[in-house]
């Protein structure tokens, strides 16, 4: 496989968390460190990290080559993926949230064994894409800057004309799988040990 880039996002509120989940200690370290390093160890060239402009935290978080500060305040992921899309020096960016502590690093294998040169792949459960844990190819910055120009924000949408346009593959997500994806939004969820 090509190179490829990453981001982390982390730029989400954590309303119903209380607090900023990239914060979160998993396995005795912040989880932003621990999502940056899932995205290392899956081979990244270069990993971006998506956040907003208060996030103070991101100014001493290492390892990045870059951050991606979210011009719109209410583009939820879209702003982020579609930033790094802009940014990416590779033809694929490979995408995971800062609330997935459970992914492992081969998940994106399994995705970067699907892509092709023109085309990422989003793992599907249901009818349901996981757009937070993906590898999307640089083309689809187009489709996402067009549908942020039209206000809509939703990945579900945008994700399932990219499968039909050919940008996307799509790889069924088993049981053993879908606790992966399971992610951190209450103080209930998220705990120190994974």
């Amino acid at each position: 496989m090509p190179p490829f880039s990453a981001v982390l996002l982390a730029a989400g509120r954590s309303t119903r968390m209380g607090r900023d989940k990239a914060l979160l200690e998993a396995d005795g370290a912040p989880l932003w460190r621990r999502q940056r390093d899932v995205l290392a160890q899956a081979g990244a060239a270069e990993i971006f990290l998506s956040v907003r402009l208060e996030q103070e935290w991101a100014e001493r978080a290492a390892g990045f080559a870059g951050r991606l500060y979210d011009a719109l305040a209410f583009g939820g992921p879209m702003v982020g993926i579609t930033a790094a899309l802009e940014r990416s020096e590779h033809p694929h960016v490979a995408v995971l949230a800062i609330d997935l502590p459970r992914l492992p690093a081969a998940w994106f294998g399994t995705l970067l064994a699907e892509c092709t040169p023109t085309a990422g792949c989003v793992g599907r459960r249901g009818e349901f894409f996981e757009p937070l844990a993906a590898v999307y190819p640089r083309e689809l910055k187009w489709p996402a800057w067009e549908a942020l120009g039209r206000g809509e924000y939703a990945l579900q949408r945008l994700l399932a004309q990219a499968v039909a346009g050919g940008l996307l593959r799509v790889r069924e997500i088993s049981e053993a799988e879908a606790p992966w994806f399971e992610n951190w939004n209450t103080p209930e969820r998220g705990s120190g040990s994974l």
